[in-house]
């Protein structure tokens, strides 16, 4: 596992992990609470940095146990540092209810728009930035396209993303079997009972087609997409490319081949971080190092 300590100069100093288990004890010691440097609500944001960067999380992650790198990173950083979790089901105990991306993405899109008028109205911002992991990725296009988020997203940074959906172990045809059988009640009151942001984000499901057809992305934002050949639950992984001329599409392999960071991998390894601290701040960038990623921790 590696760790980096911030220089002394850094508005913070949080111990950085790169693995992204690092969350899992935080969450264990601190249930529903906040990784280190995120959800300081007094935070403001600083001329250099001047739009608060808010985390989404992938499915069944939550805002502390899916940042344990990037929380404290990005603070060190200087940013103003938010994550929440949605889609959880808030009703039932911990640790079910420190299960995030649970319930349909429209419900959890409209719990980011409420979080992002929060963090403005605490920090004063015009703009905030996104940072999304997984199903982060893709639920705040949906705020972004029919909740108002257009305007009030500057910068959209996706690791692991799916735009087209995806097609992991053949997903798509097996929920197209089912159907064809008869047994559609088994995705629709099944699956969907547990996981109804599940069967939503299968490549030609009904939600990823009334989606698409809105147009994915708004032309005022800028987006980056970081990629890993070696997904296992984006298929394939270029499901993560967006082709707009405001998007740039990275895939970590194309500049590092010792990098050998998955799904998950991907939301905690150096080299993805270096690319998500250049779109952040693309005035400033700062070399992208190449170095061994193991899969699953990234360290």
């Amino acid at each position: 596992m590696l760790c980096v300590t911030a220089p002394a100069s850094a508005q913070e100093s949080h111990p950085v992990s790169y693995n992204f288990l690092a969350g899992i004890p935080m969450e264990l010691g601190n249930p529903g609470g906040s990784a280190p440097g995120a959800d300081d609500w007094s935070c403001r944001p600083s001329r250099e940095h001047p739009n608060p960067v808010v985390l989404v999380h992938g499915t069944g992650g939550n805002r502390q146990d899916n940042w344990g790198t990037y929380a404290p990173l990005l603070a060190n950083e200087g940013y103003c540092v938010f994550a929440l979790t949605y889609g959880a089901f808030d009703d039932l105990p911990w640790p079910i209810s420190a299960i995030g991306g649970m319930k349909p993405i429209e419900e959890s899109a409209a719990q980011l728009r409420d979080f992002v008028d929060r963090v403005l109205q605490a920090t004063g911002a015009q703009k905030v930035d996104l940072i999304g992991h997984s199903q982060g990725t893709l639920m705040p296009a949906y705020y972004v396209q029919r909740l108002g988020g257009a305007d009030k997203v500057d910068k959209y940074v996706s690791l692991a993303p799916l735009w087209n959906g995806t097609n992991a172990a053949g997903a798509a045809g097996l929920i197209d079997t089912v159907r064809g059988l008869g047994a559609g009640s088994l995705v629709d009151d099944g699956l969907a009972a547990l996981c109804a942001a599940c069967p939503q984000m299968v490549t030609g499901s009904d939600f990823m087609t009334d989606l698409r057809a809105g147009g994915l992305a708004a032309p005022q934002i800028t987006y980056t997409n970081i990629m890993t050949r070696y997904d296992e639950l984006v298929v394939p992984f270029t499901s993560g490319h967006l082709d707009v001329p405001n998007a740039t599409n990275i895939v970590v392999q194309d500049g590092c081949a010792s990098d050998y960071g998955e799904h998950a991998a991907i939301a905690a390894e150096p080299v993805a971080a270096a690319h998500v601290l250049n779109a952040l701040d693309p005035e400033h960038p700062r070399p992208v190092p190449c170095q061994f990623v193991a899969p699953i921790t990234g360290g």
